[in-house]
């Protein structure tokens, strides 16, 4: 999908009908055919097109022919029937002396809050509409991991009352995403530090200060992504070790429950057999056996009992070091 639009003299971004010269090209998934034709009037390179249409594009920045480009990583959220899940796709800006175009594999929120005149920017000025873009990312990467942060904190809600897979998986994706957001997030400050050195960055104070302050907030994103990832990968160890001690218990309960069934069986299984047994005779020897199976579950179950509560992890003791001569 292809649209066009432009700026106006008030600031307003307006769609236009067909290109213009100096126009914003906005292309969603596009198809060849469309590509080519964009390349037909804007005189881009196709490469550079089809750069962003690569789910596993590295975030870059480059010329050539005249043309500049910007690859940028940008989170995205998609519905699943699991919940929302988070992940980043590549998005690219270019320009020439024609026109400016952005290609995604799906439609970006940033470049909708600048189609719905939210978010004022300059299509004029090329440079100024990727600085204006660079700073709505980084503002949408720390609106996702404080969602991604609230949706931790609920899932963990739900571990504290039941361990079950579904929340535990969930901990898992939102770890996965983490670990997605750090690596774009890397990758688009490498692009920020050769943007750096740009001449309609250094030669304009309004465009450098817009630049600090776009470099200031992707640096908080990448602290806020470790800060959330350290602590999630913390919350899952403890877990995991919460499901095994429980693990632990539960079979050390069933082997002592095992252990204490086999001393009646095996005294039944014994006095049992086709032979000649103590008591065989007797008319109370059916009680002999019932006393002696009570006494010995009895043994076996106190003994049992003083064996797993003697079973404790001993501190380690630092040796204290004498101070040299």
């Amino acid at each position: 999908m292809i649209k066009f639009f432009k700026t106006e003299e008030n600031a307003v971004t307006k769609r236009l009908e067909a290109f213009e010269k100096g126009c914003w090209v906005d292309m969603v998934n596009p198809t060849d055919d469309e590509v080519e034709d964009i390349v037909a009037l804007t005189g881009l390179p196709e490469e550079m097109l089809k750069a962003a249409l690569d789910e596993e594009e590295t975030a870059r920045c480059e010329k050539d022919d005249g043309a500049f480009m910007c690859l940028l990583d940008t989170p995205t959220m998609t519905d699943t029937d699991d919940g929302d899940t988070y992940e980043t796709i590549p998005i690219s800006l270019i320009y020439n002396d024609n026109c400016i175009v952005t290609v995604s594999l799906r439609g970006n929120p940033v470049l909708g809050d600048f189609i719905s005149n939210r978010v004022q920017t300059d299509i004029s000025k090329p440079m100024y509409f990727i600085l204006k873009f660079m700073m709505g990312n980084a503002k949408r990467f720390l609106s996702s991991l404080r969602q991604i942060d609230k949706k931790s904190l609920r899932v963990q809600a739900e571990l504290h009352r039941s361990m079950k897979n579904k929340e535990l998986i969930q901990m898992l994706e939102l770890e996965n995403s983490l670990v997605y957001f750090s690596t774009s997030l890397s990758a688009n400050i490498n692009v920020y530090n050769k943007m750096e050195k740009l001449p309609a960055i250094t030669g304009n104070e309004d465009y450098k200060d817009l630049y600090d302050d776009v470099l200031i907030e992707t640096r908080q994103a990448v602290e806020m992504c470790t800060i959330y990832r350290d602590i999630l990968s913390g919350t899952m160890d403890a877990y995991a070790s919460v499901i095994s001690n429980n693990l632990n218990v539960v079979m050390k309960l069933l082997a002592v429950i095992t252990l204490i069934i086999s001393v009646p069986t095996l005294v039944a299984s014994l006095w049992g057999m086709n032979v000649a047994v103590p008591f065989g005779a007797t008319a109370w020897g059916f009680w002999v056996v019932i006393a002696i199976c009570i006494v010995l579950t009895a043994l076996v179950s106190i003994w049992l009992i003083r064996c797993t509560n003697s079973i404790k992890i001993k501190p380690t003791r630092h040796r204290k070091r004498r101070p040299r001569n």
